[in-house]
């Protein structure tokens, strides 16, 4: 099966089942499309997703391809030396809250230092080389699955991948710790807690490998 079917058949095959409702994500801009999700049975082919759900637009990507983190992790080891992980959060996440034992750091924002008021945060800001540095490691027509924290900054980094001529890029929709806990009355309320790689039953690692970090060159 070429690249182009397996787009299609990802996008387009899917079981209709009832929706999955995921917790809301602060929104980055993204165009809002829909698609569906599965994982590929290898790197090649995909197989049928398990049901079609709804994303909220700061997960979708202009590709459409979306896994799970337990569906991104049982695809790669199936076929390790075709599938390349990508972890698109910062350095300091990658290091002190974990990272899969196989993923390349390759950050696409940097976190700021300024508060933003109205947005009551410290904002993100993209990196202008991320797609130079992903080029080191991985070509256009290699099939990559991307994650950061719950499966925003990876849409972000699936677009402009996408607009750099890459075709087989996966969002990993619930990231490496997860969507919010929202329940009130729960002890871990606010909390990256629901689904994501961390919580998926999959390996996972602390230990750190500086060959599988491409970081900017001017900070």
């Amino acid at each position: 099966m070429n690249n182009q079917t397996l787009k299609s058949v990802s996008r387009h095959r899917g079981s209709g089942s009832a929706s999955l409702a995921w917790a809301t994500v602060a929104a980055i801009g993204l165009v809002a499309t829909s698609g569906s999700w599965g994982a590929p049975a290898s790197a090649a082919e995909p197989a049928a997703p398990a049901a079609e759900r709804e994303l909220p637009a700061g997960k979708q990507t202009t590709l459409g391809l979306y896994l799970t983190a337990r569906e991104a992790y049982d695809t790669w080891k199936k076929a390790p030396d075709k599938v390349i992980v990508l972890d698109v959060r910062t350095p300091e996440e990658y290091l002190f809250t974990g990272h899969a034992d196989m993923a390349w750091n390759i950050p696409v924002a940097s976190q700021s230092y300024v508060w933003d008021a109205e947005k009551k945060q410290f904002p993100m800001q993209l990196l202008p080389d991320f797609v130079a540095r992903a080029q080191k490691v991985a070509k256009p027509d290699d099939t990559l699955l991307v994650m950061c924290r719950s499966g925003g900054r990876s849409a972000m980094a699936v677009n402009l991948l996408a607009k750099a001529g890459y075709r087989n890029v996966y969002n990993i929709v619930d990231g490496f710790e997860g969507d919010l806990v929202e329940d009130p009355d729960s002890l871990f309320n606010g909390q990256h807690l629901v689904n994501g790689w961390k919580n998926a039953g999959v390996p996972w690692t602390y230990k750190a490998d500086p060959e599988r970090m491409v970081l900017p060159t001017d900070r």
